[in-house]
């Protein structure tokens, strides 16, 4: 089986990031205990599925060890216009996605230096080597937030688990079966999907034309200036501010934005640092103290939500229902927070 390694510059927990996705409700994760991530999914180009087995070596010094994946390549219709051999087109490109999905694409080394603000530095005690865990792709972040819109995340996680199982590729890696969610190639195809209104299944099909027309390429995506990012997803059928930021931010992978549009994220700003309540009408003064955390804005902000949600009692978090940013009958979406 081919694989990669990843070396992770900064600190790095891999066994970190599974205990965030085990209570990370759209990624349903829920594998053996081994110390193994188990991933499937969409590939970049469109019409592919990885299966990848992701391990880290333990350093007798504590330090950040290599990680490898072990990876198998399910090739959907061929690209008559690639110009490279396939296998070297599988292993450049998964590598350079698995290393998006686990932050380990983004130089860390200065990430404790932000240990000088008494907040990250409690933060980054809490939760050592941990770095975001993305969305397989700004794709795969945006048909959750077009499922997600209007409803409670429990549900969406469900409907999104079902058209997994239902329509994705099913595939086999370290001993587990697992399903990856349907490609864009596979998506613009389906008709009908339960619990799922006409105007989603819609939204669906524009967003899956939009990711084999590159709309979605994370890579385009995060050399933009990060106002102009947004505002090419925003015109996306059901993409609104709160969704933008979270294809950016989750589904791209950018490390330095600051999410204008998240509440509960405002909220543990807040807290942390002896505020008073957030207003939605003015969040500069928030904005202000995130600046402190550049160029790992987004980062800081995660572990601001991991600590809120470790705060609250069990399921709570994926009970509640999903915000909603449909002020006006307006074709954009609400979804689970960045």
């Amino acid at each position: 089986m081919p694989a990669v390694t990843l070396t992770p510059a900064g600190p790095f927990s891999l066994a970190s990031g599974i205990r965030f996705l085990e209570g990370f409700a759209p990624a349903s994760y829920d594998r053996p205990a081994d110390g193994i991530l188990r991933l499937a999914f969409p590939a970049d180009d469109g019409v592919s599925v990885v299966a990848a087995g992701v391990r880290q070596e333990v350093r007798a010094d504590g330090g950040a060890g290599t990680v490898r994946a072990e990876f198998t390549v399910h090739p959907g219709t061929p690209d008559p216009a690639k110009t490279v051999t396939a296998e070297a087109a599988a292993e450049g490109d998964v590598r350079a996605q698995l290393a998006r999905i686990l932050s380990l694409d983004v130089d860390a080394t200065g990430f404790p230096g932000l240990a000088t603000d008494p907040v990250v530095a409690g933060l980054l005690a809490d939760h050592p080597g941990l770095r975001p865990v993305c969305f397989h792709s700004p794709y795969e972040a945006a048909a959750w937030a077009i499922i997600g819109n209007r409803i409670r995340m429990t549900r969406a996680a469900a409907i999104k688990s079902r058209i997994a199982h239902q329509h994705g590729h099913r595939v086999h890696i370290a001993g587990q079966t697992l399903h990856a969610f349907p490609t864009p190639a596979a998506l613009r195809t389906l008709t009908h999907l339960p619990g799922l209104t006409d105007l989603k299944m819609q939204r669906l099909h524009a967003l899956a034309e939009a990711a084999l027309e590159g709309k979605l390429d994370a890579p385009h995506l995060r050399t933009l200036p990060v106002d102009h990012a947004l505002a090419e997803l925003r015109t996306l059928p059901g993409i609104g501010p709160f969704s933008a930021e979270l294809i950016l931010i989750r589904g791209a992978g950018h490390p330095d934005v600051f999410p204008r549009h998240e509440p509960r994220v405002h909220k543990a700003i807040a807290t942390a640092y002896g505020l008073g309540a957030p207003t939605t009408d003015d969040v500069t003064p928030l904005a202000e103290i995130a600046d402190r955390w550049k160029p790992y804005r987004s980062w800081v902000a995660f572990l601001l939500r991991v600590r809120a949600q470790d705060t609250l009692s069990p399921g709570s978090v994926c009970s509640r229902a999903l915000p909603d940013e449909l002020p006006q009958l307006a074709p954009s979406g609400g979804v689970v927070s960045p």
